[in-house]
Parts: C-alpha cells; sequence; structure tokens
C-alpha cells in the first residue's frame, strides 16, 4: 500500500514538472522540485570543451530540432545507470564509444509517447557503430510499462532501458536538465554529455538527421 501511495505520488509531482516544463517554454520560467533520489554518483563537470562539437550544434540545430543547445558545461555522463530489458543493470559507461542521443522518457508523458516511433525511426536509420538511441524509461516500479507501451506501439528497433528509481531523473536535475520530461542528451564517445534538448522534437525528420550527422563527425573528431 506504501509502494502504491509513493508511485501515486511521484507520478503526480512529475506530470507537474511535463506541466511546468510547457509552462516554462511558453512563459520563459517555471521551476520544479522533486523527490531527491538519485543514484548516489556525482555526474562530474570534468569534460574540456569541444569547440567542434558545438560548432555542429549551433549550425545543425535548425528547424525541428532548433531547440537542441550545446551545454555550457559538458560532464561525464558514464555513470548514469540503469537496466536493460532484461533487468541487468548497465551504464552509458558501457555503451560509449559512439555518440549517443539518450531520452529520459516516461509512459505517462504524452510528448514522450509521441516521440518514440520517431526515435525509433532514427535507430533504424542511423543506428550502428558510430551512433545509438538510449532510450531510458522512468516510470516507477518495473518495466511492465514500458514494455506494454513498446509492443503496443510497435517499436521494433529501439532498444529497452528502464530506471524505476528516478534516480536518473535527479541525477540530471543535478545539472539542472530535468524540469520536465522527456529530455535529451547527446553524448560524445568519449562519454561526455555536450547536448540537450528540454522537450520533444521530431527525431525522424532531415533535420534531426542532418544534426545527428553533424555531431557524430564532430564527435570522431574529438575522440
Amino acid at each position: 500500500m506504501a509502494a502504491d501511495k509513493r508511485e501515486r505520488l511521484d507520478r503526480r509531482v512529475l506530470g507537474m514538472a511535463g506541466l511546468a516544463l510547457v509552462l516554462g517554454v511558453a512563459a520563459g520560467v517555471g521551476v520544479v522540485y522533486v523527490r531527491e533520489s538519485g543514484s548516489g554518483n556525482a555526474l562530474a563537470s570534468s569534460c574540456p570543451r569541444d569547440d567542434a562539437f558545438n560548432a555542429a550544434v549551433d549550425a545543425g540545430a535548425t528547424g525541428e530540432v532548433a531547440a537542441v543547445r550545446a551545454l555550457d558545461e559538458p560532464f561525464d555522463a558514464r555513470a548514469i545507470s540503469f537496466e536493460d530489458g532484461d533487468g541487468k543493470k548497465v551504464s552509458l559507461a558501457a555503451l560509449s564509444g559512439k555518440t549517443l542521443l539518450v531520452n529520459v522518457w516516461a509512459t505517462w508523458c504524452v510528448p514522450c509517447r509521441e516521440e518514440m516511433p520517431a526515435l525509433d525511426a532514427l535507430e533504424k536509420e542511423r543506428g550502428g557503430d558510430d551512433f545509438g538511441v538510449v532510450p531510458i524509461n522512468v516510470d516507477i516500479g518495473d518495466a511492465k510499462k514500458p514494455k506494454k507501451f513498446y509492443a503496443e506501439t510497435k517499436l521494433a528497433t529501439l532498444p529497452l532501458y528502464h530506471d524505476g528509481s528516478l534516480a536518473t531523473f535527479n541525477d540530471l536535475k543535478t545539472k539542472g536538465l530535468t524540469l520536465g520530461l522527456p529530455v535529451s542528451l547527446l553524448v560524445t564517445p568519449d562519454g561526455c554529455a555536450r547536448g540537450v534538448i528540454a522537450g520533444p522534437a521530431e527525431w525522424a525528420s532531415p533535420d534531426a538527421v542532418r544534426l545527428i550527422d553533424a555531431v557524430t563527425k564532430a564527435g570522431e573528431t574529438g575522440a
């Protein structure tokens, strides 16, 4: 009973976070605080500036992905951890070595649900040795809901990752990046988070593919 009550509370608070994101985009303001339960792994601001990556974002963030921006303080994201579809612990450190689009989402988040097919299409078109989409679901509890959503939506290419503890959300909150969901990070092959977009994007669009190609090339140069 206590666990159910806690889950309902977390949903309500994060739902408010999603609303605040919308209001914040419209009004330019809005801060939401959620229950602190991070992973305990500090996300250190230890990555040097990458001028080639920043230039690629500045030039490529147009049209459907115009809201993507380079981070003023890139940080080492390799400590971010979660579980795969089989419940095995995984971290971004294990996935480093190529450019990653890390998308934090939830099944109750309408904009998240709407952009997942586009992320699936992007992974199908561009996923490979140099690039991959890493969608991290943050529904409280086990992975039943995201697995059901994948089946219902027929997401065939995206891997399924899940963090039912809110640790990922709260870890990124310490960096001022998660006012709501979805939020996506661009992580270079060295494991450094260097770009971000708060809110959804049309990731299957030509604009998005051009941006991914540009930052992937820049990431390979900087690696």
